[in-house]
């Protein structure tokens, strides 16, 4: 695919082989007959077609053997320069198998082309040698615009790994930074929270009343020690732990019925397969809305909506909490984290209030192009 602009170079060539084409057929041996200005319109049409081969190279490939065709049979004896640049082009292009039919039909046509102005008719060895010729052209301008293109291709390619071991080394890090982080503060919180248990008992023991702030603190300390473990397994959710993904959704929802909620689960379009990232994703999406329901929300029902479409995995996780566009809470670590998983997948999530009630996370994950 070529871009909608001329290149200034794209313009140099495509005057320069013009003008050699013109000057070619002006300095060539040829009686003047009245199809000389056809022909040097033809010449120069075929060289300045050339600037547009990056943008149609198809057209233009189309457009200078024509105009190949046409000089020969306007009697001007001149190499058709400007259709091995497109050749060139068209093949660089990835147009392989046009090239060669539209190549094929060029050497039938030209020679027929000098027969009917009567060019060449010094004999059939010399014909012969002129096919050689041309065909040896054509094979070489098509071998270096595929060449060219293989080069090209391969250095893709070359940037996209980078990009991705770059990606992945980034991700490595984060998890493992993560895990030292989880890992000292569980040492923390656990210290915090065996000393404010051994507080309380001791409390209770002697006939006391303890604290309301110790209270307190031993509660946000098994708190933060359920989280860290949650935290931790996803953390470690490698090979010899397979990740969780969309068949374990409808566990996630009975779940969340085991702990008091009425959850309701609707799947809707055809089940197809989703790339594995999706799959995750998906999985980690209802897993945190429906912890943030039964956490914050103080909701009675939720709602989890699968949607298969052609293109993309709808996701939908409502619920009747206390939630109201002017009492919407601002988002934590949770919310964050999906909207960086699924930015990472190039899909789109919303998170609001419901007018009625309660909250809406939804997300739309691709499904095309990933793997």
């Amino acid at each position: 695919m070529g871009s909608g602009r001329i290149s200034v170079g794209d313009g140099a060539v495509a005057v320069g082989v013009a003008a050699i084409l013109l000057v070619t057929g002006l300095s060539g041996q040829h009686s003047a007959t009245s199809l000389d200005l056809p022909g040097y319109a033809l010449l120069a049409a075929g060289g300045l077609a050339l600037a547009a081969r990056r943008r149609a190279p198809v057209a233009v490939l189309a457009v200078t053997g024509i105009c190949a065709v046409g000089h020969q049979a306007a009697g001007f004896d001149v190499p058709a320069v400007a259709y091995l640049f497109a050749v060139y082009g068209a093949v660089r292009a990835g147009h392989r198998t046009v090239t060669v039919a539209a190549s094929v039909l060029m050497l039938a046509a030209l020679p027929l082309a000098a027969m009917a102005s009567g060019l060449h008719d010094t004999g059939e060895a010399f014909a012969r040698a002129r096919g050689a010729l041309e065909l040896a052209w054509l094979i070489a301008a098509g071998a270096a615009g595929e060449a060219l293109r293989q080069a090209e291709r391969r250095a893709d390619e070359a940037e996209r790994t980078r990009e991705e071991t770059a990606r992945r080394r980034a991700d490595e890090e984060r998890l493992h930074i993560a895990r030292e982080l989880h890992d000292s503060l569980t040492h923390q919180i656990s210290v915090i929270k065996v000393q404010a248990e051994v507080a309380v008992h001791l409390a209770e023991k002697r006939g006391e009343q303890a604290p309301e702030a110790l209270l307190a603190i031993r509660e946000a300390g098994r708190e933060a020690a359920r989280e860290l473990r949650a935290t931790l397994e996803a953390l470690r959710d490698d090979d010899r732990n397979p990740p969780r993904g969309l068949d374990q959704v409808p566990e996630l929802v009975q779940r969340a019925r085991t702990a008091g909620l009425d959850a309701k689960l609707t799947i809707e379009g055809r089940r197809s397969d989703v790339p594995a990232a999706v799959d995750r994703t998906a999985y980690r999406i209802v897993q945190e809305s429906l912890t943030n329901v039964a956490r914050h929300a103080a909701a009675a029902n939720a709602w989890v909506r699968i949607d298969y479409r052609p293109d993309a995995l709808l996701i939908r996780v409502e619920d009747d909490g206390r939630t109201t566009p002017d009492t919407a809470p601002a988002p934590g670590v949770g919310l964050l984290g999906m909207r960086e998983r699924v930015a990472a997948l190039g899909g789109h999530l919303t998170a609001a209030p419901r007018r009625e009630g309660g909250f809406t996370v939804q997300a739309e994950l691709p499904v095309g192009q990933l793997s």
